[in-house]
């Protein structure tokens, strides 16, 4: 039986049923997707019967499905996510994710319960409690360093997943209040209007403005596909991609580059896959040519700076140069880059606004767009739109392998095909023919491995065949055909059933909660979710704010980010003090006031 205990997992993001195949075909062990009703992305949500196709992909390759029903539940919407944790288990999935506690009062389906990164998973004694209170997976914020992740893991055992690539939210996940105190839709509800990436100004308590107008809360995105050893050296045993939200060549893509990553890592310390079979990956991936607005390790070292993209919130993608000369049609690149008929160039023009244009023709180091506004000798130039590989990616230029063995041999009324895998599945299947001995030998035996090999149309690939008959037989292709066919068929069922998903019952108990108050910023929505603290400890609870509170005056964010460290303003690299409380300004007048724990470097956001 399939056991994928201890090994390390490669998760990625699925919008949909295609880009979560084509993240199983490019190598990862596991897929995580959205539900028809309370995700965390209301845009990525899926039906129960996409989610069982998924599922049952997934497992054909002893890969795994994770459903997140992260949002927070109004009372009246529990009975409602009972039954569909209930629908998503029958259908088979493997974890759910969640982030309401509320949900660990109800009768749930003996199936895994993962701690959203959402809970706000920070420190050893937080885990800890996620670890006694029955879930199997935490799932811990992304703003941890490597010492942070080794001082969790060395106080607990339940398995520790981190994000290793994607967007970025500039708050402590799920700890984010801006867009509802604006407008009402919550993020914690999975109706995020992404204020972090909006412009904002900078000024001091006198009015007086200390910045230009810029995209001052914005984040680059994480890539640490160069720190998985150390990574799993602190203990995680899942590396997540984000990006529930993205499209199927930004999966192909990354998913991609991190398979290739891991599996050097894995081959080096001599350890299995997490999942069955190989990747087979036909071209060199890339992450600078898929969707990013650059990248950082994001505070993996603990180093704080170069995380921001102030200059703009949209994908930068690749760089390709400098311009050289500006013609009446045409510029000049400083040299010669792989452009093509169709790529999306941008850059940013003298009062810094980030413009695009397409491309219309290449000729060695001259390119020509449809328009060229704005341009100038100098400027950078970078590709957001990669049209060839974004052709390319659409195509799944990648293909998950599961290398069988297969004997044929000869039975009193026939012949007999058995195939096993590198698992300990097999199966065997034989029919009735007429021994006839072949006219041609060699032409015999070449034509019957063809046939057998031809098993293009499941997950398998012929590694090796062993043919063992009294002498070479003549065997119609067709009846090969059907051999081969039911064979595959019967192999697959074998693998089905070997496949075990883990079951776990949820057993309530008193172990006590690290604090004996919750704030709104704790996300205790509805009467179950205070019945669960309550149990564990906690004594006064205020109502998450979705319940109706009036955000005026009220923490909507706390950032590693840092406004003043990013302007070079740090009092701690020796800026002389400002006039404070600093606040910023959006674009329609709406300010927020700032705050700065500097011991622990961290910025407050406060409604006005």
């Amino acid at each position: 039986m399939w056991n994928s205990k201890n090994n390390i997992e490669l998760l990625a993001p699925a919008r949909n049923l295609e880009a979560g195949m084509a993240a199983i075909n490019c190598g990862a062990d596991a897929v995580y997707i959205g539900a028809e009703a309370f995700s965390a992305r209301e845009d990525a949500g899926n039906s129960v019967e996409v989610i069982e196709k998924l599922a049952a992909y997934a497992h054909h390759y002893y890969g795994r499905l994770y459903v997140a029903l992260n949002t927070l539940l109004y009372d009246k919407e529990l009975p409602k996510a009972e039954r569909l944790i209930h629908r998503l288990y029958e259908a088979g999935a493997d974890a759910i994710i969640i982030q309401d506690m509320g949900l660990l009062e109800l009768e749930l389906p003996p199936i895994p319960l993962f701690a959203s990164t959402q809970m706000h998973n920070t420190t050893p004694e937080k885990v800890r409690f996620l670890q006694e209170v029955g879930f199997q997976r935490v799932i811990l914020a992304r703003e941890l360093s490597l010492d942070a992740i080794q001082a969790i893991r060395k106080e607990t055992t339940v398995p520790l997943e981190s994000f290793v690539h994607g967007a970025l939210c500039v708050c402590y996940s799920g700890r984010c209040s801006m867009s509802y105190a604006i407008g009402g839709r919550s993020g914690n509800r999975g109706r995020c209007a992404q204020p972090c990436r909006k412009r904002y100004q900078l000024f001091d308590a006198e009015g007086n403005a200390i910045s230009e107008e810029g995209y001052l809360l914005s984040l680059k995105d994480m890539n640490r596909s160069a720190s998985l050893s150390e990574m799993i050296d602190a203990g995680i045993s899942s590396l997540k991609i984000e990006g529930r939200l993205k499209e199927l060549p930004y999966v192909v893509n990354i998913v991609s580059h991190y398979r290739q990553r891991l599996d050097n890592i894995l081959e080096d310390r001599n350890l299995p896959p997490a999942s069955s079979g190989r990747t087979v990956i036909d071209f060199k991936p890339n992450p600078d040519r898929t969707f990013n607005r650059g990248y950082s390790d994001y505070l993996l070292k603990g180093d704080p700076r170069g995380i921001a993209s102030p200059m703009t919130p949209k994908s930068m993608g690749e760089r390709m140069g400098s311009v050289k000369k500006v013609a009446k049609d045409h510029f000049l690149l400083d040299e010669a880059r792989r452009l093509t008929n169709g790529d999306g160039l941008c850059f940013f023009d003298g009062q810094n606004v980030l413009r695009g244009m397409t491309v219309n023709g290449v000729d060695g180091k001259k390119i020509f767009p449809r328009k060229m506004d704005h341009l100038s000798a100098g400027t950078l130039i970078y590709r957001n739109h990669d049209h060839a590989f974004i052709k390319l990616m659409r195509l799944v230029p990648c293909r998950r392998e599961i290398p069988i063995s297969m004997n044929l041999c000869e039975t009193a009324e026939g012949v007999e095909l058995t195939a096993s895998d590198d698992e300990g599945s097999s199966a065997s299947w034989g029919i009735e023919l007429k021994k006839e001995a072949a006219r041609n030998p060699s032409k015999a035996d070449e034509a019957l491995r063809k046939q057998l090999a031809r098993l293009g149309d499941t997950p398998f690939v012929l590694d090796k065949l062993a043919i063992d008959l009294s002498q070479p037989l003549f065997i119609p292709p067709s009846t090969l055909n059907s051999l081969r066919r039911d064979l595959a068929e019967r192999l697959l069922r074998e693998r089905e059933k070997n496949y075990s998903r883990r079951k776990v019952s949820l057993i309530k108990n008193d172990f006590p909660y690290p604090g004996k108050e919750l704030s709104y910023l704790d996300n205790a929505l509805n009467e179950k979710a205070a019945t669960f603290y309550r149990r564990h400890g906690v004594e006064n609870i205020e109502p998450a704010a979705e319940s109706g509170l009036d955000m005026t005056g009220k923490k909507v964010m706390t950032t590693k980010h840092c406004i003043r460290r990013e302007l070079g303003l740090c009092i701690k690299d020796g800026a002389d003090r400002l006039s404070e409380p600093l606040y910023i300004e959006d674009e329609e007048g709406r300010r927020f006031s700032l705050r700065f724990d500097c011991a622990a470097c961290e910025m407050e956001i406060y409604s006005r």
